[in-house]
């Protein structure tokens, strides 16, 4: 039987593969890094890797810049306006007297108001448009990049290093350049968020071969970072979250929304910009500024509050130190420059943040209370030794003690005026400032002015400042004159602010039957310091104060000088502690005010070097002068020593000579003739009667001399008592 034998299927050949040429896999490869290349660069036009706290930063910066930019404009504006006016006054001084002397007068305080005012604005945060401007102007500069540094360009030039905010660099962008390490930059493997690389001088390109076409086998090149990162911040968002939870301003679903994050400043403090829930605002955050501290675990002087543009946008600074605990010297200890309180204030204390607060002696009235030993005296030296270095400026000091507190101010010779206490001396001052108030309105009509304004602050006799310190000594019930005091404080408080006359009331009893409410309404910059309730201080800082915060008994703990102070040029309420200005063991004050002295005496205007019209007043009112303090310059008012007549100066010529010829006798009586013999200089016997008889020494009496009996003469108690009556003792 015959076997059948099955066909076997034949084997197909299989073509043979062909390796790909060199020039293939090139241009293969090519594609790839093309690919990558372009989506990494549509993603670095797009801004996909300016992440929100760089954007915001960026704002910030340019926003700080345009500011500064006005600043300086303005200044350039104020100095060429100035340059006009002195040009004029010179014109002036040679006889040529310019039509515009006084606009170009109007033109310089118009112009220094501006820029005051740019001085006293903070720069806020920006806001969600010109967030947005920012990334839109920073795609558009990249997009200007690329026009300007496309194909066929240099390597050199079409390598793009973009710098952030802190000056590090950010991204290197090679586009569509030729062959190099900065192709290789831009062409390796991209995947959608992952950052540009960042070479700095250390990258070095890697000295081996890679094979482009096997993009998973590229190695990362290594990058070294450029900058320190900064420390954790002290406040993470959770926790502020939390916090503002606990005092019941974000509730359920709320959210705050963070503007800019929490970020340790090189100070050690942290500041965070962020948006409330739209149920409320900033001004209620205030009100529990105590309680959110707590909820962040620190004391209410530690942490700040401050509105950031929009009623709900708040800038929180905190600290994790006291910033009050540590008391800090004057700044004019280092300094003892002339000032112009007028437009730059007096520096008199510092704020939570550190910052110097400088009162301006401007337009407002002041009221600094506080309990006993709560540092509101050093306060008031703060202020009023400021007030010194400013020549323009007429200290007229009312005391409310009879110790030597004030006592410097007289002896330097900068008090104007200065007495302890008497309420007659202080009714008489408070008339002649109010008929001085109606003569600086005459002059300012006549200056076309409807008030005072820096640059006439000479042409009407300087700025009156009235410092009454334990005010209390004349204002409480049943003290002598005090309807009449009262009276007279409230219109000069009410009317004379803008013709230059401004008060400064000192007292430890803060209380409405103290200082009324018609008086403290008109004293626009208030400070209180520790006092014993509620009351007394919203006494001091306003009705309804107390429960909004601001509470001067709650200071725990108390320090001297720490206090709420209600800053109106600034239009905070905020706490701030006084410098540390020691007269007692240290000196200090006598020292500054040696030196305000000298500026004062450059300026022709210490006690006694011009004519002053309000001591001419009390002169003529009371017969007694109390210019520097008084004939002793310790306040106690006298005859008007620093004006005799050239009679008056005679006659104590005369009582100095006889006493002298006393002494040389050694006799305390003597006659005319032997005493006009010794004095000399062509006196005569009935010259020397005739000038002691006019200095109050009376005539002749009957005197005994050893020798020669009972004879006609003067004793020495007499001219002495005629001599200290001219002197003013």
């Amino acid at each position: 039987m015959a076997t059948e034998i099955e066909p076997q299927p034949t084997e197909q050949a299989v073509p043979e593969q062909t390796e790909p040429s060199r020039g293939d896999r090139i241009k293969a490869a090519f594609a790839v890094q093309r690919k990558h290349a372009a989506a990494r660069t549509k993603a670095w036009l797009n801004g996909d890797d300016l992440d929100p706290v760089t954007v915001i930063q960026l704002a910030t910066e340019r926003k700080e810049k345009r500011h500064a930019d006005k600043l300086s404009a303005q200044q350039r504006i104020v100095g060429e306006a100035h340059g006009r006016l002195a040009h004029a006054k010179l014109q002036a001084r040679e006889g040529e007297a310019p039509a515009n002397l006084s606009h170009l007068a109007g033109r310089v305080a118009a112009e220094e108001s501006k820029l005051a005012s740019l001085q006293a604005t903070p720069v806020l945060p920006p806001t969600d448009r010109e967030i947005a401007n920012a990334r839109h102007s920073k795609r558009a500069g990249r997009a200007a990049i690329l026009a300007g540094g496309g194909l066929g360009t240099m390597p050199v030039l079409s390598t793009a290093i973009e710098m952030t905010a802190h000056g590090q660099p950010l991204v290197l962008a090679a586009l569509g350049t030729a062959a190099g390490y900065s192709w290789y930059l831009v062409s390796r493997p991209f995947a959608a968020g992952q950052p540009a690389p960042a070479p700095t001088m250390e990258t070095q390109p890697l000295a081996t071969p890679i094979d482009m076409t096997k993009p998973e086998a590229s190695p990362m090149v290594p990058m070294v970072r450029m900058f320190d990162a900064p420390p954790p911040p002290a406040l993470t968002v959770d926790q502020l979250d939390t916090a503002l939870r606990a005092i019941g301003e974000v509730r359920g679903d709320e959210t705050i929304q963070i503007l800019a994050v929490p970020q340790r400043e090189q100070d050690g403090n942290t500041t965070v910009v962020f948006d409330l829930p739209p149920r409320t605002t900033v001004a209620e955050l205030k009100k529990k500024l105590p309680k959110l501290a707590g909820a962040l675990g620190r004391d209410v002087s530690m942490v700040d509050v401050e509105k950031a543009g929009t009623e709900a946008r708040a800038s929180l600074w905190l600290t994790d130190r006291d910033p009050f605990e540590d008391t800090r010297p004057s700044p004019l200890l280092a300094k003892p420059t002339q000032l112009d309180a007028w437009k730059d204030g007096v520096p008199v204390a510092w704020n939570k943040r550190g910052i110097t607060i400088r009162l301006a002696i401007n337009n407002q009235s002041y009221v600094i209370a506080g309990m006993t030993r709560s540092g509101k005296g050093v306060g008031a030296s703060n202020l009023v030794v400021g007030a010194a270095f400013d020549p323009r400026i007429n200290l007229r000091i009312v005391a409310g003690k009879n110790n030597g507190e004030w006592d410097p101010y007289a002896k330097a010779g900068v008090a104007s005026t200065y007495f302890k206490p008497s309420p007659q001396r202080l009714l008489a001052l408070l008339k002649a400032l109010l008929a001085d108030k109606d003569r600086r309105e005459r002059d300012l009509g006549k200056l076309g002015k409807s008030k005072l304004v820096g640059p006439v602050i000479e042409q009407i006799g300087g700025i009156e400042v009235l410092v009454i310190d334990e005010v209390a000594t004349y204002t409480r019930p049943g003290k002598p004159l005090r309807d009449e005091i009262l009276e007279a404080l409230i219109e000069l408080s009410a009317v004379a602010a803008g013709a230059g006359i401004l008060l400064v009331l000192i007292t430890q009893y803060p209380e409405v039957k103290v200082i009324p409410q018609a008086l403290a309404m008109n004293c626009g910059a208030r400070w209180a310091m520790r006092v014993e309730n509620a009351d007394q201080s919203n006494a001091i800082l306003g009705a309804g104060q107390a429960g909004a915060g601001r509470d001067a008994s709650k200071f725990d703990p108390p320090r001297p000088g720490f206090g709420w102070l209600v800053n109106p040029f600034a239009g905070v309420t905020d706490l701030a502690r006084s410098f540390d200005l020691d007269e007692d063991e240290r000196g200090e004050i006598t020292m500054l005010l040696e030196k305000a002295a000298k500026i004062r005496q450059g300026a022709g205007r210490l006690a006694g070097q011009w004519d002053d019209p309000i001591e001419k007043h009390l002169l003529n009112s009371t017969g007694l002068s109390s210019a520097a303090g008084g004939p002793k310059r310790d306040g106690v008012p006298g005859r008007n020593v620093l004006n005799h007549t050239p009679e008056q100066r005679m006659q104590m010529d005369a009582c100095r000579g006889a006493l002298k010829a006393m002494a040389e006798l050694e006799r305390d009586v003597a006659q005319l003739e032997e005493m006009a013999d010794i004095i000399g200089g062509g006196m005569t016997s009935t010259r020397l009667g005739e000038l002691l008889r006019a200095a109050g020494a009376g005539g002749v009496t009957k005197v005994v001399i050893e020798g020669r009996g009972r004879v006609n003469g003067y004793q020495q108690g007499d001219v002495a008592d005629a001599l200290s009556l001219l002197e003013g003792s």
